[in-house]
């Protein structure tokens, strides 16, 4: 009789109807989930920012519309209840009333790109997108809010209520709609020259060691890895042979040879 192989508290690894582990995936992760890689995250981040400078900047046209209305000339009318005429035929408050929105709106985009500028230093084409279209944005506000907080644009029925001979002020209008890309274009030139000037600057590649080029290469046989020989005499391996005369007799060393026989002779 054999053991189980699974122990009986733990459920079989391959058992087709056991309960999948928490959060249906591996590991216990959502199926959907993905790990996001560091560039992903940080694009996140930056369109989270522009989103949030480009509703600010959209909501701060409000102060650019009720300054306009304060600031901006007032245009004025006289009528003789049949027609209405200007009051000063040589005045020039329907160009300073654009002219009084353009320098506001170039005031407010240099603000806007100063601040966007310290609530995010590394800067982004996401910011300067979000400040772009919030520029836009925030100035059709002011447009709107001045026009309809300002006199009414019903210049008939004014003309009637004030009577003949009496100057009122025309409606407030904007004639040149090109004022409406003035906050964006101040905010994107700004914020560009104070990147260049006080963004963080990219790390500087680190150079190498120069390492002067070795002697040129030697195609040949290769030298053997013994020693080189020398350029003198070779050197004996036992004493030098003498010079003088040759012993004649035996050395002492050998051993003696016997004599040869002598033959007989006859008579």
């Amino acid at each position: 009789m054999t053991a189980p192989l699974t122990p009986p508290h733990q459920p079989s690894p391959h058992d087709p109807w056991q309960t999948p582990p928490k959060g249906g995936g591996p590991g216990g992760s959502h199926p959907g989930t993905l790990l996001e890689s560091p560039e992903e995250k940080d694009l996140r981040a930056d369109l989270r920012r522009a989103a949030v400078i480009c509703a600010v900047v959209t909501v701060a046209g409000v102060a650019l519309g009720l300054l306009w209305l304060w600031l901006a000339p007032r245009v004025p009318l006289i009528s003789d209840n049949t027609a209405v005429f200007l009051s000063d035929s040589e005045g020039e408050e329907a160009i300073g009333a654009d002219g009084t929105f353009a320098l506001l709106a170039l005031a407010f985009g240099a603000v806007s790109a100063v601040l966007a500028f310290c609530f995010h230093r590394r800067g982004g084409v996401a910011l300067v997108v979000g400040l772009a279209v919030g520029g836009v944005l925030g100035s059709v506000l002011a447009w709107q809010l001045g026009t309809r907080l300002g006199p009414t644009s019903d210049v008939v029925a004014h003309a009637r209520e004030v009577g003949k001979g009496v100057v009122f002020d025309a409606p407030l209008e904007l004639h040149a709609k090109g004022a409406l890309l003035a906050w964006s274009l101040a905010a994107m030139a700004v914020h560009l020259g104070l990147t260049a000037m006080f963004g963080p600057r990219d790390p500087e590649p680190e150079w190498g060691v120069y390492h002067a080029p070795g002697p040129a290469p030697v195609y040949g046989p290769a030298p053997s890895s013994g020693p080189a020989p020398s350029s003198g005499p070779a050197p004996s391996s036992g004493p030098a042979p003498s010079s003088g005369p040759v012993p004649s007799g035996p050395p002492s060393s050998s051993p003696e040879q016997p004599e040869p026989p002598v033959p007989p002779t006859g008579s």
